[in-house]
């Protein structure tokens, strides 16, 4: 059994996520920050946490780490005039700074562990540019440039990795999927023809933290239908 900390574990790819883990027998440490989330398995356990606050309460969490995972994000696609700096700080401090703070935080009880996996979470639209997309893109960029510096320094003992997905049917993304014409036009822009579940990211994410991936590090995994790698003509 294994200790994992998923930050941001109430909806979307996250609570799928705390759920996988669990339903492998691992102990899980999921947090949420406005909507209290009621789990009745033994290996979930669930606190509040307000990652744009000051300081973190992290005492609930074990001596020992095997795994974190930073899931907090937002998808605000607004024409970059309209845009604000104010809403690239905002977003840079829940998608960013959020997960520097909660990893510093932390960073004792994953060297306390014999090896230990952090998982990041970034986006397609770093990868290749979509309109509309700058604010979410921003964000994103610097967990990717964060995953490779913080795998090069927490090296050997600590692999850091991130997923990168495209649309994905989440709470997160429901008003851009919020009509059956909205998600067949998403849908007809994969490869694949379909757009990612939870499931779809979730499963990627519990391969990051897991053994399987001992020899995975400073990796940014496109889960995104093909998007980022292949045209169809």
């Amino acid at each position: 059994m294994k200790n994992y900390l998923i930050v941001g574990g109430s909806s979307g790819i996250g609570r799928e996520l705390v759920q996988l883990l669990a339903s492998a027998g691992h102990q899980v440490y999921a947090t949420y920050c406005q909507h209290p989330v009621q789990d009745d398995s033994p290996q979930v356990a669930y606190h509040p946490l307000d990652v744009t606050a000051p300081e973190l309460d992290l005492q609930f969490l074990p001596a020992r780490l095997d795994g974190f995972v930073y899931c907090p994000g937002s998808i605000n696609l607004v024409p970059f005039a309209r845009l604000k700096p104010d809403d690239f700080t905002q977003d840079f401090q829940l998608q960013v700074t959020g997960a520097i703070q909660v990893m510093q935080a932390i960073l004792p009880r994953l060297k306390a562990a014999e090896t230990a996996s952090v998982v990041f979470f970034s986006t397609v639209a770093v990868q290749l540019g979509f309109s509309f997309h700058s604010q979410v893109a921003v964000s994103k960029g610097a967990l990717e440039g964060l995953t490779r510096a913080l795998a090069a320094e927490l090296a050997p003992s600590i692999r850091v990795n991130a997923v990168a997905p495209s649309i994905t049917d989440t709470p997160l993304a429901a008003k851009y999927l919020n009509s059956e014409e909205k998600k067949k036009a998403n849908a007809q822009r994969h490869p694949l023809k379909t757009i990612g579940t939870p499931r779809h990211i979730a499963d990627m994410a519990a391969f990051l933290l897991s053994d399987q991936a001992a020899w995975v590090t400073g990796q940014v995994l496109h889960v995104d239908g093909g998007m980022s790698r292949i045209k169809l003509y």
